[in-house]
């Protein structure tokens, strides 16, 4: 089986058992979702999800945000860990995307990635599901489980990246990836994953599952 046959049976596979691919995180434009996803970083998307509804109700716009005192933000996301980071990117973000980018966020992984605290995952989450553009966004799921199955025998993110997008219609990467978390939530988790009763068995070489 060649890894173009691999993801595609994977790709349908994943759309049988999670036919609604949405992000987990909760935002309602652009910028809130930029924000959510880096909050998201060492925390799960629940948590963000129980911290960001005080977040947008005190910032609305994106001037809230830039002139933001760092120390009432990091009061709201405390819970979210790495908070004085995450407050001081965030407020550097709105600031840069006011200045330099006329107030919309990016719509590629240049610039996006210019932005304080945003690195590839991030930029291809936006880029994927704001913009319907070619995304792969590769998180600890996606490193864990395309590995596992075969499609990548790696773990840079990276490279995992580029690999996938060679073999992941472009039209499906975004939707690929959210299911990819929903699956590695469920079934494929990293300390133990359920093989008996896992859809993708007859798809999986179960490469570092024990």
């Amino acid at each position: 089986m060649t890894n173009k046959q691999r993801v595609m049976n994977a790709i349908a596979i994943l759309k049988e058992e999670y036919p609604e691919a949405i992000c987990s995180l909760t935002a309602e434009n652009p910028f809130e979702l930029l924000v959510a996803t880096r909050l998201s970083a060492q925390c799960t998307d629940a948590r963000v999800n129980l911290v960001t509804p005080t977040l947008f109700s005190t910032y609305k716009t994106l001037e809230d945000y830039a002139s933001a005192k760092q120390e009432d933000v990091e009061a709201i996301i405390k819970s979210c860990g790495f908070y004085r980071d995450k407050a001081k990117s965030i407020i550097g973000m709105a600031q840069m995307i006011r200045d330099e980018f006329g107030g919309k966020v990016p719509d590629n992984i240049e610039d996006l990635t210019k932005l304080p605290g945003v690195g590839r995952k991030t930029a291809n989450l936006i880029v994927g599901d704001v913009y319907g553009k070619e995304s792969i966004v590769v998180d600890t799921h996606m490193i864990r489980i395309s590995n596992r199955i075969g499609l990548v025998n790696v773990k840079d993110p990276v490279k995992i990246e580029m690999a996938l997008k060679k073999v992941v219609p472009a039209e499906e990467g975004a939707a690929f990836c959210h299911r990819i978390v929903l699956f590695g939530r469920d079934t494929c988790s990293a300390r133990k994953p359920k093989c008996d009763t896992c859809p993708m068995e007859p798809n999986c070489k179960k490469v570092g599952v024990k």
